[in-house]
């Protein structure tokens, strides 16, 4: 097995290479901007050749063993996804308007329907992606959709919770697994025990931060109390505050610990080990950090946001191949590279899962 050295290596191991991202804040907010202008003065109707733009941005300055992925949807694509969905909302809407009653009925409707958009999703990004001119693609089943969203979904409420471990492990197995890069499976293991560790620790820290900061305001922790009175707050208002920014907290650690655990137990072709080794403290921050600037900006500082996101989000992604670089996607080349122009001609459910 012929390894190449890399320059970053991830977790001790001199065989994963990171990805990069090699875009900056002012290229992105020309596009931005020019996207936001646009989608103004059409009625919204541009927002979908708005996220072409976006993507191919993205999608472009996203690097990785020294290649960039390419990103190949058409906005008429996109924008007939949209108004089949917008469609449904509005017969949905009117629906409740002229008989409430039979909306009851909608949702064993909308039970069944949205794992068929959730699978035309995942295909629809799959097949619009490219690296080294090889597509990717997504063959999972409306049934295994069926069991990832609706099982997944009953076994967690009759549980309690207790059981939602089990259909995250349910739900990101179907995508990972029935993904492919030209005719080569992608397929994740994650172990039931990290899975729970992660949830756990996600729990604890929901409670435990509520706790602790809701106590801390109500016994006027360092003045705090004191001056939010003189603001016209209580200390119940800033107990409420402080509960939240830990369930924020809270949720944004278990995304990024679920990254973690996910992505370092897949691979490609059953070779190829992926990795991922977000810090979940910096991602939170990074997070939260990006939506205060933003608000405070009136949205100007967002492709500042959505850059430093996604340079984090790359440099924390690594890939171990196992042979020598050329030979392995030569390889994958000579097999999974022709796409018909039928094989890419279906609606755009580009929902971003």
């Amino acid at each position: 097995m012929a390894v190449v050295e890399q320059d970053y290596p991830l977790g001790g191991s001199p065989f994963f290479q990171r990805a990069s991202f090699t875009g900056n804040a002012s290229e992105y907010f020309g596009i931005w901007i020019v996207n936001i202008l646009l989608t103004i003065v059409t009625l919204g109707i541009y927002s979908a050749w708005a996220k072409v733009r976006r993507n191919r941005y993205f999608y472009g300055n996203t690097v990785i063993l020294g290649h960039n992925f390419e990103y190949h949807a058409r906005g008429k694509q996109i924008l007939i996804g949209r108004l089949i969905v917008f469609g449904f909302l509005i017969a949905i809407n009117v629906l409740s308007h002229l008989a409430p009653l039979a909306l009851l009925a909608l949702w064993p409707v909308m039970l069944v329907v949205f794992p068929w958009f959730l699978m035309r999703g995942l295909r629809f990004n799959a097949r619009v992606t490219s690296y080294r001119n090889v597509r990717f693609d997504f063959v999972g089943t409306y049934g295994g959709a069926f069991k990832a969203i609706f099982f997944g979904a009953v076994i967690t409420v009759i549980s309690l919770g207790l059981l939602s471990p089990v259909a995250s492990r349910w739900f990101y197995k179907y995508i990972f697994d029935n993904l492919r890069y030209g005719d080569r499976p992608f397929s994740t293991e994650p172990r039931l025990g990290a899975l729970y560790k992660v949830f756990g620790a996600m729990i604890a820290i929901a409670i435990g931060g509520g706790l602790v900061f809701g106590f801390a305001a109500a016994a006027g922790l360092h003045g705090v109390v004191v001056n939010s009175a003189r603001a016209g707050l209580s200390s119940a208002h800033v107990g409420a505050v402080a509960g939240l920014f830990a369930y924020v907290f809270a949720g944004l650690y278990y995304r990024a610990s679920i990254r973690n655990v996910i992505w370092s137990a897949a691979t490609v072709d059953h070779r190829h080990q992926l990795k991922s080794d977000l810090g979940r403290r910096r991602y939170a921050w990074i997070a939260i950090s990006n939506v205060v600037v933003t608000l405070l900006t009136l949205g100007l500082m967002r492709p500042w946001a959505a850059v430093r996101m996604q340079q984090f989000l790359a440099e924390h992604t690594a890939i171990s191949v196992d042979g020598e670089i050329g030979v392995v996607f030569d390889q994958i080349r000579s097999t999974g590279s022709a796409i018909s122009a039928e094989y890419l001609d279906f609606d755009g459910f580009d929902f971003g899962f």
